[in-house]
């Protein structure tokens, strides 16, 4: 597999990337947020995870997130110091597939690795059928993982799509939280039942359909299709 490491510190890189070698990775090293995003041209340049540290020397590390994933769907996953909920929370929100805090494990940063790795293809498989889900104004298009309402594309994170996705294949039928953070994240980590609860914000927001997403208190939540 190859993967891009984004990270300013030579010393670091050269000991992570020998770490990833010997693990059958072939590594690209970007120093910046700049020569990561370039390296990312065109569409991912066939990367299967980006392995994006925070602390860079001319971009913040989640502005860099949030232009990697307007470019491409390869995973992301961020490496930093920064240890609290509200960071890890903003950057799944950015569209983060997973989130390392430091010091961490090189066996835990591998596992990782590999996750989200058959998390996308598992999930692109599972999309991968000509066929889409139409809720009144709102059209899901599975294949190409694009949503529009009323004929306007909206962009959405990965995270959001596949929530989004979820909820639209049984309109009506209430999905726990347990069960939506299983299918969305694969995780039953704790603090992602806050980022759950950002998620669905953002999509109400960006679709500016706050009915569309019920709120089943105690439960979890129901798509409410919309009048056509």
């Amino acid at each position: 597999m190859r993967l891009l490491l984004v990270e300013d510190d030579n010393h670091v890189a050269a000991a992570l990337s020998a770490v990833l070698a010997r693990h059958g990775f072939d590594v690209t090293h970007a120093r910046s947020g700049e020569e990561a995003l370039q390296a990312l041209v065109p569409e991912g340049d066939g990367f299967g995870v980006v392995l994006l540290d925070l602390g860079l020397p001319d971009q913040d590390g989640y502005e860099v997130c949030g232009k990697i994933r307007k470019r491409t769907s390869t995973p992301v996953i961020m490496v930093t110091a920064r240890s609290d909920v509200r960071s890890r929370i903003h950057g799944l929100n950015l569209g983060a597939d997973d989130y390392v805090v430091k010091p961490y494990d090189t066996g835990e940063l591998l596992a990782r690795i590999h996750a989200v790795s058959r998390r996308t293809v598992h999930e692109d498989a599972a999309h991968g059928e000509d066929s889409s889900l139409r809720l009144g104004p709102v059209l899901i298009e599975l294949p190409t993982r694009q949503v529009t309402v009323d004929g306007s594309v909206i962009q959405l994170t990965r995270k959001e799509f596949d929530l989004l996705a979820l909820l639209a294949q049984r309109p009506g039928v209430v999905f726990r939280r347990e069960q939506i953070i299983s299918e969305v994240w694969r995780t039953s980590w704790e603090g992602t039942g806050r980022t759950l609860e950002v998620h669905v914000a953002s999509l109400r927001a960006k679709l500016r359909m706050p009915a569309l997403i019920e709120t089943v208190r105690g439960v979890g939540y129901r798509l409410v299709a919309p009048a056509s």
